[in-house]
């Protein structure tokens, strides 16, 4: 006999309050209201069910219900105490059969709504005693509500065979609704893919007027290597130990603890392997789904954009056995959300602008389905707006839910990043590291032997920019950042670099900003100067301004 408890995962909600209601429903002679709350899926599905499978769906959904009304409840600062005294009002109301029937609106496949004023008004008629906290929001928690249950219909196979007829004629309807229907061109995606990410933008970052037509991303491309981070935390590598000895000073005994905690971490962290990127990304079996964090200029987007590459350069009859690359940049998928241009991802490469070539949706959607894809999501941090971000975040869930055998890459910056929705969706954490001294010296050297054709010059300024790294400590350690070191390869080129970090990025920033002023007829700022800045502050924002212009090409 099941544990019912154990299969609607009650018991691994830690604290779920309401535990007693479901102990009741788990009952034999209470078995009748799974019936009630499954009435609106479609009879030739309904047909097909368990009894078993219809109770643990409806089972699952009350648990997700009843979790979510305590959230909130929670938020409202109510004590645990205050919580338990809805125990009894809550049971009351579930046993209502209008009750039953809105919350079984969201296993319909017909547009799923659920109606809270009606809600509403059935707990203040039967609770008049015990109305609900002026802050409680019925709309939250049926937004919440409708997410999980979506979640629940994708893992019973019988179920999710709703939203597979829901989604394939949404997917037939739109295509209906345009004029000319995408082909599923491959030969023109590959030239797309070359296309927007062939060829390295720099002309924002040298305004010498030097061409740099023919550089090839993959020319230049250097895999980088990672470390997984089972704590995802912000500058993980920089703990702050003159913050720590305050501490210790001032008796701030609790934030001690903490920043020691930070140490431990910190601790686990330097102890994982490190190894190249593209030998996680290469092994799905292992790592199917990823988020790849890192510094401004660290090379994420790179990263993805020479994968989308090595696909894109192969020849044909080998691109049909290879995952599709299919990257999304966020920032451009969210502003054709917002235009009301697309709603999902499949509908972006579809019809929107800002795809590198339209893929009609009906077969992407097959290919998804048979695994033949990798997919890459690349900016999160480019989501300013927390709400949209944690609605972007819902997107990228629900779609692993809806293609589980493809890969998914997710980029994003260390700082401000918020790691466990995606840790729950079993998501593995690998952090960027700078290049090493190796990879430093290798790309000097690709570098010069694309981009001179003197060889005398070449080999005197390849030799000036090894010895302008070496000299000083800071600036050998600013060269590990991908970015930073094209700077400094772009400076070299006509002075020598300066000793000081502070110095590098007053010449780096006065190259951008120039390129700015000429741009949007600027005035300079007397007040922004570069070796007053914090030292974060200034690399986090020189990047910024190197990233916002490299995407402007």
């Amino acid at each position: 006999m099941l544990d019912w408890l154990v299969v609607w995962g009650v018991t691994q909600a830690a604290g779920l309050i309401f535990k007693p209601i479901l102990e009741d429903l788990a009952k034999d002679a209470a078995k009748d209201w799974a019936k009630d709350l499954l009435k609106g899926i479609p009879g030739n599905i309904l047909e097909k069910l368990k009894k078993e499978d219809i109770e643990i769906a409806a089972g699952k959904a009350l648990k997700e219900f009843l979790q979510l009304v305590q959230e909130d409840l929670k938020d409202g600062e109510l004590s645990e105490d205050e919580i338990k005294k809805y125990m009894q009002p809550i049971k009351q109301f579930l046993k209502n059969q209008e009750v039953k029937e809105i919350l079984g609106n969201a296993f319909k496949n017909d547009n799923p709504a659920i109606d809270t004023n009606k809600l509403q008004e059935i707990w203040d008629k039967i609770n008049v005693s015990n109305p609900l906290p002026d802050d409680f929001n019925w709309k939250r928690v049926a937004k919440k509500y409708l997410q999980k249950v979506k979640e629940i219909i994708r893992g019973i196979p019988e179920l999710r065979a709703i939203l597979d007829s829901q989604n394939l004629e949404q997917i037939e309807n739109n295509t209906r609704g345009f004029l000319v229907i995408p082909d599923f061109d491959l030969k023109r995606y590959q030239e797309g893919i070359c296309e927007r990410y062939g060829n390295l933008k720099l002309d924002s970052l040298d305004t010498s007027g030097y061409a740099y037509n023919e550089l090839k991303l993959w020319q230049i491309f250097t895999a980088q290597n990672v470390r997984e981070a089972h704590q995802v935390l912000p500058q993980v590598h920089e703990l702050p130990k003159e913050h720590l000895r305050r501490l210790r000073e001032t008796d701030q005994v609790e934030a001690e603890v903490e920043l020691e905690e930070l140490e431990r971490h910190k601790r686990v962290y330097f102890e994982q392997p490190i190894r190249s990127v593209l030998d996680v990304v290469n092994k799905k079996q292992d790592y199917k789904y990823l988020v790849i964090l890192g510094d401004p200029g660290s090379g994420k987007s790179t990263l993805l954009q020479f994968l989308a590459l090595n696909w894109a350069e192969s020849p044909l009859d080998n691109v049909i056995s290879l995952p599709i690359p299919l990257l999304i940049e966020l920032r451009t998928y969210m502003r054709r959300r917002e235009d009301k241009e697309c709603n999902n991802f499949l509908e972006f490469f579809h019809q929107c602008s800002g795809a590198i070539a339209h893929l009609n949706q009906l077969e992407l959607d097959k290919q998804l389905k048979a695994g033949n894809a990798l997919v890459m999501f690349d900016g999160l941090d480019e989501v300013f707006d927390p709400g949209k971000r944690e609605d972007v975040i819902t997107d990228i869930h629900r779609f692993t839910n809806d293609y589980p055998d493809v890969q998914v890459i997710v980029t994003s910056r260390i700082i401000g990043y918020k790691p466990q929705r995606l840790l729950n969706a079993e998501f593995r954490h690998f952090i960027l590291q700078d290049l090493d001294s190796e990879q430093i010296q290798d790309f000097i050297y690709r570098w010069h032997e694309l981009t001179f054709t003197d060889a005398v010059d070449k080999v005197r300024k390849r030799e000036r920019l090894q010895r302008g790294i070496e000299a000083s400590k800071s600036i050998t350690e600013l060269a590990g950042n991908p970015l930073l070191l094209t700077m400094m390869a772009i400076l070299n080129r006509n002075q020598e670099l300066p000793r000081d970090r502070a110095e590098l990025y007053n010449q780096a920033s006065r190259v951008l900003l120039h390129q700015w002023d000429v741009e949007r007829v600027l005035i300079e700022d007397k007040r922004l100067d570069p070796k007053t800045i914090d030292y974060n502050a200034l690399l986090r924002m020189m990047m910024s301004m190197c990233e916002v212009q490299q995407s402007k090409n």
